[in-house]
C-alpha cells in the first residue's frame, strides 16, 4: 500500500508510542525499504550482521544519526496479520575524520573539512538494519543515493523507512542501524510489542483469537506459597499450547523448560531456575502461532536471593604472579568485587586499603586482579546492594594454608615522608607505635625486614602494600625473649608508678579512665582502637580490656574504684563512651535505683561503676571530672540521657579536634596542631567503625 508520509510526520514525533493510537495495516508479505523525497533507496534482502571496526574517512560520508521505531500489522488478508516492526532512519552528511594517535578514536580535520565536495558526484551509502528477537534474528541492507546538489556537510538530508521486521506478540526486540563501513558507533534502540490484551489484535492476528485474557499478563498467573512458586495457567479445556521457560542473559538463551500442554495447569518452578531474568513464553499449537513473552521476575527478591544462592566466583592462577576471577550465574548481574586480606587467627577478611577500583561484575566473564604476587591470605568479596554476597579465598591445594603473616601498608606524606601501618582486626596499626598490639610489639623489627627485602610486596602504585611472615617472631626461643622483655618493662612500669610524685610534670601525659558498655566483639575492636589512638597522644589511657588479670583478681567494681581513684588524683579524667546498650545499661539503673530494690551486682566494668557515676552526676560532682562522648554513626548524641550533658558531649568523629583538646588539657598545643591530630585519630578508627556500621543490622545496633 502506499505510504502516508503524514503518518511518518507523527511518528517522529511520538517515536516508538505510535502504536498506543492504532496500528497501521500494511497489505502483503514483502519487505519494502523508501526514502523521502531527492533521495533514492534499493533493498537488498537478508545479509550477514557483520559489524566491523569504525574507520576513519577523507571525504563527507552518509551515516544514520537517530533511529525511531513503531509498530504495524502486516495483513494478508483483513483478519491474518502479524506484527511488524517498521524502522526510521534520519540520515545526515558527516563531516570528514581521521584517527587520533593521542585520544584512540577519531575526530573532525579542518583540512579535510574545508575540501569542497564535487558538486557533479553523487553520495552513496550502505546502511545496515539488524533486528533481534528471542530465538530469531535478520539483517537487511539498504543502499542510499543522496544526489550531489543535497550534499551538504553537517545537514540531514532526509529519512530511510524499512518495513518491516515480522515480531512476537507481547515479546521484546532490539534493532541496530550502522553502515557498511561504519564511520561511527551503531544506534540501537528497545521496542517492546503489545500483548494479545488490545483488541485490534484480538480481531485481526489468529494465534490471539479465543484466547480469554486476565489483566496485563496475558494466559498466566503467578502463585507463591512459602517457598514454592507456581504457574498458574488459566486456559479453556480445549485449548492446546506450547510453554517454553528460558533465562534471557545477554545475547543469549537458555531453556529450562519446553511442552506441549492441554488445559489449566499449575506448574511449579525449581528453585534453581527461579531466578530474575526467567522468562515466559507460551503460544497456541497451531502452525504459524505468534509467541507471547514475558519476564515477570526482574524485580522479585526471592528470585534475586535464589540468584546469589546459585551464583559461584571462581579464581584461576598462573603461578605465583597471575590471578584472574570470573562469576558464574545464570543472569546479568549488578554488583562489584573487592580484594580483602584474611589472618590466619580471624574469620572476618578486612578489606584491603588500597585505592583498588571496584570493579563492576560482568556474568561468566573472567577478569584480571592487579597483584604483584599472590597469597593465600588474599581473598575475593562480590558485593551488592551493600551486602557482601559471595566470598572466595584460594584453596589450600593451590596456594597452601593461611600464612602468619603481617600486612603492611606503606604511604607517602605531602613532603615525601614514608608512613607505615599494620593492617589487624582492630585497623591499621602505624608503626612504630606504643600500643599494646602484635603489631605494635613487632613494629621495629617489621620495617627493618621490609628495609632487609625480607616482606614480599603485592601492590605497588598510590602505596606499596607488604605481607611480612611472623614465622620468625613466633619460635620457641624469642616467645623466652619476650617474656624476659615483658617482665622488664614490668618492673620499669612498677618502678614509675613508685615514684609517680617525682615524675608529674615530665613526659608522662594525663591520665584517662576509659568506660564503655561491650555490647559485642567489633565495639570492643573500635574501642581498643581509640584507646590505642589517645595513647599515642601522650594521654596515659586506662582500659579494662588492657587490664584482664587484674579484673579478674579484683572483680569490676574494685578495680574501678582504683583506676578513677588514680586517674582523679592525678588531675586525670574519666571518659563515657555511651553506645546504645551503655544507654540502655542507664535506663535500667536509673529505673531500679528509684525502686525499693537496690540493682543487683553486674558482671562488666561499665555495669559496675554506674554505682558511682550516676551519683556524681546527681549530685552535680562531675564537672571536671568526666567527658561524654559517642560515636555518631552508632548512636546520636540526642540519644544520650540528658543526666550526662552536665558535662562536655562530644560526637565522634565530626567533633574530634575538641574531644582531644578536653582530655589533654587547656594551654597544651594550637588549633591547627589539634586539628592535624583529629584527622589521623579519625583515619585510624575508621576501619575499625566501618567494620561496626557494616555489622550494625545484625549486631551493632
Amino acid at each position: 500500500m502506499p505510504f502516508s508520509w503524514l503518518l511518518l510526520l507523527f511518528s517522529l514525533v511520538l517515536g516508538s508510542r505510535l502504536w498506543v493510537l492504532s496500528l497501521e495495516k500494511l497489505a502483503g508479505s514483502h519487505d519494502d525499504a523508501r526514502c523521502s523525497q531527492g533521495l533514492s533507496c534499493h533493498l537488498w534482502d537478508d545479509v550477514l550482521c557483520l559489524l566491523e571496526r569504525i574507520e576513519p574517512t577523507k571525504d563527507p560520508v552518509l551515516v544514520p544519526t537517530k533511529l525511531q521505531t513503531e509498530v504495524v500489522l502486516r495483513c494478508r488478508e483483513e483478519n491474518n496479520c502479524v506484527p511488524c516492526v517498521r524502522v526510521i532512519l534520519h540520515l545526515t552528511v558527516q563531516e570528514p575524520r581521521k584517527e587520533d594517535p593521542e585520544e584512540g578514536g577519531l575526530r573532525e580535520d579542518a583540512e579535510l573539512t574545508s575540501r569542497p565536495w564535487p558538486r557533479n558526484e553523487s553520495l552513496h551509502a550502505k546502511v545496515i538494519i539488524s533486528f533481534q528477537a528471542h530465538l530469531s534474528d535478520r539483517c537487511v541492507l539498504v543502499e542510499v543515493e543522496v544526489p550531489a546538489a543535497m550534499v551538504q556537510p553537517g545537514q540531514n538530508v532526509g529519512s530511510l523507512v524499512f518495513d518491516c521486521f515480522k515480531a512476537p506478540v507481547g515479546g521484546e526486540v532490539r534493532i541496530w542501524s550502522y553502515t557498511q563501513p561504519p564511520y561511527q558507533k551503531e544506534l540501537n534502540h528497545t521496542e517492546q510489542l503489545p500483548d494479545c490484551i488490545r483488541p485490534e489484535l484480538q480481531d485481526s492476528v489468529p494465534s490471539c483469537w479465543g484466547i480469554e485474557w486476565s489483566g496485563v499478563l496475558p494466559w498466566f498467573n503467578i502463585s507463591a506459597e512459602g517457598d514454592a512458586i507456581q504457574l498458574v495457567l488459566d486456559v479453556s479445556a480445549e485449548q492446546n499450547y506450547v510453554l517454553f521457560l528460558y533465562w534471557n542473559q545477554t545475547r543469549n538463551f537458555s531453556t529450562r523448560f519446553h511442552e506441549v500442554l492441554t488445559g489449566p495447569q499449575n506448574i511449579t518452578l525449581n528453585q534453581t531456575d527461579f531466578v530474575p531474568c526467567l522468562c515466559i513464553q507460551m503460544w497456541p499449537n497451531v502452525q504459524d502461532a505468534i509467541r507471547n513473552s514475558h519476564c515477570p521476575f526482574w524485580e522479585d527478591p526471592r528470585a534475586h536471593k535464589n540468584l546469589w544462592d546459585h551464583s559461584k566466583l571462581k579464581l584461576k592462577f598462573w603461578g605465583t604472579t597471575g590471578l584472574s576471577w570470573m562469576v558464574e550465574a545464570p543472569c546479568p548481574l549488578s554488583a562489584e568485587t573487592v580484594l580483602c586480606w584474611k589472618p590466619r587467627d580471624s574469620e572476618l577478611c578486612h578489606p584491603l586499603p588500597l585505592p583498588l577500583p571496584r570493579e563492576n561484575v560482568t556474568a561468566n566473564k573472567s577478569q584480571d586482579l592487579p597483584l604483584l604476587t599472590v597469597q593465600p591470605n588474599i581473598c575475593v568479596q562480590v558485593w551488592s546492594g551493600g551486602k557482601l554476597q559471595i566470598q572466595e579465598c584460594p584453596q589450600e591445594d593451590i596456594l597452601g594454608p593461611l600464612k602468619d603473616d603481617m600486612l603492611l601498608l606503606e604511604t607517602w606524606g605531602p613532603e615525601g615522608r614514608h608512613s607505615f601501618c599494620a593492617m589487624e582486626t582492630s585497623g591499621c596499626t602505624p608503626l612504630p607505635s606504643t600500643a599494646h598490639t602484635r603489631a605494635a610489639l613487632l613494629g621495629k623489627q617489621l620495617l627493618q625486614d621490609i628495609q632487609s627485602g625480607q616482606c614480599v610486596q603485592l601492590w605497588n602504585d598510590t602505596g606499596i602494600l607488604w605481607a611480612c611472615s611472623l614465622q620468625k617472631y613466633t619460635h620457641e626461643r624469642w616467645v623466652l625473649v619476650w617474656l624476659a622483655f615483658l617482665i622488664l618493662t614490668a618492673c620499669i612500669l612498677l618502678l614509675l608508678l613508685l615514684n609517680r610524685d617525682g615524675m608529674k610534670g615530665a613526659a608522662r601525659g594525663r591520665r584517662a579512665l576509659l568506660l564503655y558498655s561491650p555490647d559485642h566483639a567489633s565495639l570492643e575492636r573500635l574501642v581498643a582502637t581509640l584507646a590505642t589512638a589517645l595513647g599515642q597522644l601522650q594521654l596515659s589511657v586506662a582500659v579494662d580490656l588492657w587490664h584482664r588479670r587484674e579484673l579478674s583478681a579484683l572483680g569490676p567494681l574494685a578495680w574501678f574504684h582504683a583506676q578513677r581513684r588514680q586517674a582523679l588524683q592525678d588531675g586525670g579524667v574519666v571518659i563515657l563512651l555511651f553506645s546504645p546498650g551503655a544507654v540502655a545499661l542507664c535506663q535500667e539503673w536509673l529505673q531500679e535505683a528509684g525502686a525499693a530494690q537496690p540493682p543487683a551486682p553486674t558482671p562488666d566494668t561499665f555495669a559496675a561503676s554506674l554505682s558511682c557515676v550516676l551519683p556524681d552526676f546527681l549530685e552535680g560532682r562531675a564537672s571536671g571530672r568526666y567527658v561524654v562522648a559517642c560515636f555518631e554513626q552508632l548512636l546520636p548524641p540526642q540519644g544520650i540521657p540528658d543526666l550526662f550533658h552536665a558535662v562536655p558531649v562530644f560526637s565522634l568523629p565530626s567533633q574530634m579536634p575538641d574531644f582531644l583538646r578536653a582530655l589533654v588539657g587547656p594551654g597544651k598545643g594550637h588549633h591547627d596542631t589539634w586539628r592535624a591530630h583529629a584527622t589521623r585519630v579519625s583515619q585510624y578508627l575508621q576501619p575499625a567503625l566501618e567494620e561496626c556500621v557494616q555489622l550494625g543490622s545484625s549486631s551493632c545496633l
